[in-house]
Order: structure tokens, then C-alpha cells, then sequence
């Protein structure tokens, strides 16, 4: 089959963007971080939430996706094993190694652990619960912080291996129906009504925890836009309609985020007055829910509709990418996190310090990948990297 390089471009643009997204987090005001800026900005709070409603359900869908073109019926087995050292290697070194170091300076910030990284090293390795609130996960002993994404992929991996005659069956129906009027409007319905009922039922019974056990809401989103990656990766008719329809969908999310974050406004800033009667009797919030349902949604399908149209070509920079991309996603938050300890009490200004920060990540995770990572036989695996292939050794035989 041949390589569907707009999948490759679109996830080296989504962890892109999450890069930024967490750069924001230091500076976006009210919202919680392991360690926050003194320029905290509020109108920061609307272009995050629109990006947060999709980025990481994308990269859930890319995963499946990917999946699904790899062709990998036939040694599900052997698939899981290389899937399940590929993501454990990253996740328990990043764990212990590369998140440590934002635990440090998130608990030397607040105030609770002692200066010393190496004593602090000795003490996190130990894995038992810290004193209260010294970092994010201090009940634990340990945490894996933004890391969660490989936490979570690994066993949704397994389960869409022991599903996959099941989903293979679901992908033959899709593709060989001859209704494909009624496949749009499944492929509309479906996904959003499901995505409007966790949002409206599970999401505040369930608030997101990133614990992997307990936390219905992101399992309930996640993992079936991963399976549905899985089904929908070899149709060609689905991804030409989203590349058809990538206009339409574009305007529908819109209008579903422009509702959501216009609902969300008033209700910070509520009109002066007695509301009117009807006003009071409309479910505010189970529109809201609709809304922001219908937006991650219909972004998807657009994002994948642009990307099939612009995307689909051998980019010179996209090998190279692509590679690194696992690496920088360890890295960054680690080095965002230290950035900002750092530079957040020289009080440079808004400007010169958010500056640093995303110049500071990028330079970093380049220089760490380009000149250590890529390079190590070593390092390669515990960043997410294929090992290096041993040299074929020489037929030539001594005179």
C-alpha cells in the first residue's frame, strides 16, 4: 500500500501543536499547571479551548489510523509485543528520568521539596507518596504527567488487536456499501451523538484524571475514535468525502465552537437584567455540550479532509520529522517546566520570557534529539526511536 504521508504530516503538526499548547499553559490565567507565570493572560482561555477540544482526540484517531495502514492482521502477536516494548520503554524512563525533573521543580517552586536534584532523585525513585501538594502526583510517589498518552495507547492497542476481526468485518460493510448517503449521515451521527453523551452524561460524573484507572470520560472519547482510526484507515470513499466535504465541515465547526465559547460568555458576563422567562427554560448547558460535541467532531473530519488534500505528498522534511517527533514529545514539557522555573522569578517580562520558553523547548528538543537521542543506540528505544540496524557484516573473504 502506498504511504499516506498526510497522516504522518498531521501528526507531526498535532504534537506540534501540543507543544504550544502546553507552552500556553504556563501563561493561560485560571487554569491549573505544574507551574504557572506571573503573566497569566485570560483571553488566552479562548484559543486554548478551541484547540483543546481536538488535539488530543486527533491523535487517538491518527493512532487507529495508522494501525489500520500498517496491515498488521496477519502477526497481531508480534505486533503487540514490538507495540508494547516501544511504548513501556518511553513511558517508565520518561517516568523516572525525564518527568523527575518536572516533579523537582514543581515541588522546589511550590515549596515543599528541599534543593538537591540528586537527593531528590534518590528519594522519587524510591516510588512511596511524597508530603501533600509537593508535585503533581505526590500520592503516588511518582508520577508520568503528560506521558499519560503512551499510558493509555498501549492497552487500547491490545484491545483493538483482540477486536480486530470484529472491526475488520465493521471496515468490509463500510466500505462495500453502495449507500453512501447513509454512510455520511452515520458517519455524521453517530460519532457526534456519542460524543455529545459523554459530555453530557459522563463528563460530570467522571471529571478527566489521566489515571488511567477510573477515568470513564476519556475512555469513553478516546478510545472509540481509536478504533474507529482502525476501520476507517484503508477507505478510500471516507477519506474523499472529508476531502469533498472539507469546506462544509470546516463552516460546521464553526458555528458549533462559535455557539459553545458565545454560551460560555455569557455566562461570565450574564446580560443586566431580569432574563426572560423563555431564557430561563432553554437546557443552556445540554447545548453547550451539543455544541462542543459537534465541534470535535466535525473539526476531525475537517482536519483530515485539508490534510488529504494538501498533505498527501512526500515532503522533504517528513522522514525527518517523523522520527523525532516521539522523542520531542518526551522532552518538552520537562524542558518547559525547567524553563520556566528559571525564568519566571528573573521577571523578564511577558514577551521576553513566553519568548524563551517556546524558543528555549524547540532548541532544546532539537539540540537533545539531533545530537544525543538520534545517535544513541541506547537512547533510541527509551525515546521512542527504532533501534539502529546492525551493519551486514562484509562476505569478503581474507587473501
Amino acid at each position: 500500500m502506498q504511504r499516506r504521508h498526510d497522516i504522518d504530516a498531521l501528526r507531526v503538526f498535532a504534537f506540534a501543536l501540543l507543544i504550544l499548547y502546553h507552552c500556553a499553559m504556563v501563561y493561560v490565567a485560571d487554569w491549573g499547571f505544574h507551574l504557572k507565570s506571573s503573566y497569566e493572560a485570560e483571553w488566552l482561555q479562548w484559543p486554548m479551548i478551541a484547540l483543546n477540544r481536538w488535539r488530543m482526540p486527533l491523535l487517538f484517531a491518527i493512532s487507529g489510523v495508522a494501525i489500520g495502514l500498517a496491515r498488521v492482521e496477519g502477526r497481531r502477536l508480534s505486533f503487540a509485543l514490538a507495540r508494547s516494548g516501544r511504548l513501556l520503554l518511553p513511558l517508565l524512563f520518561g517516568m523516572f528520568f525525564v518527568v523527575a525533573i518536572q516533579a523537582y521543580c514543581e515541588g522546589r517552586a511550590n515549596g515543599h521539596v528541599a534543593p538537591g536534584l540528586g537527593a531528590f532523585f534518590l528519594r522519587y525513585w524510591q516510588v512511596r507518596p511524597w508530603p501533600e501538594g509537593s508535585f503533581t502526583g505526590w500520592e503516588h510517589g511518582i508520577t508520568w504527567n503528560h506521558l499519560w498518552y503512551l499510558a493509555y495507547l498501549l492497552p487500547y492497542t491490545l484491545v483493538l488487536l483482540a477486536a480486530m476481526p470484529l472491526l475488520r468485518r465493521a471496515a468490509a460493510a463500510l466500505a462495500g456499501t453502495r449507500r453512501r448517503g447513509a454512510a455520511a449521515a452515520l458517519l455524521w451521527l453517530l460519532p457526534f451523538g456519542w460524543l455529545a453523551f459523554v459530555q453530557s452524561w459522563l463528563a460530570p460524573r467522571y471529571p478527566e484524571t489521566h489515571a488511567l484507572a477510573g477515568d470513564w470520560t476519556v475512555h469513553a472519547e478516546s478510545l472509540p475514535l481509536f478504533l474507529l482510526g482502525y476501520v476507517l484507515a484503508a477507505n478510500g470513499w471516507f477519506w474523499a468525502w472529508t476531502a469533498r466535504n472539507r469546506w462544509t465541515t470546516l463552516a460546521v465547526a464553526a458555528v458549533a465552537i462559535g455557539i459553545e465559547l458565545g454560551l460560555r460568555w455569557l455566562g461570565r458576563h450574564p446580560p443586566v437584567g431580569p432574563l426572560p422567562a423563555w431564557a430561563l427554560e432553554v437546557p443552556w448547558s445540554g447545548i453547550e455540550h451539543c455544541a462542543r460535541a459537534l465541534y470535535t467532531w466535525s473539526m476531525l473530519l475537517s482536519i483530515f479532509g485539508w490534510g488529504r488534500a494538501w498533505l498527501d505528498r512526500p515532503f522533504r522534511w517528513l522522514p525527518y520529522c517523523t522520527e523525532a517527533v516521539f522523542s520531542w514529545y518526551v522532552l518538552h514539557q520537562t524542558l518547559i517546566v525547567a524553563l520556566a522555573y528559571a525564568l519566571v522569578p528573573l521577571r523578564l517580562g511577558p514577551l521576553v520570557e513566553s519568548a524563551l520558553v517556546v524558543g528555549g523547548t524547540a532548541a532544546g528538543c532539537l539540540l537533545l534529539h539531533e545530537c544525543l537521542i538520534r545517535r544513541s543506540p541506547l537512547l533510541r528505544p527509551l525515546f521512542g526511536l527504532k533501534a539502529i540496524p546492525l551493519p551486514a557484516r562484509s562476505r569478503a573473504q581474507p587473501a
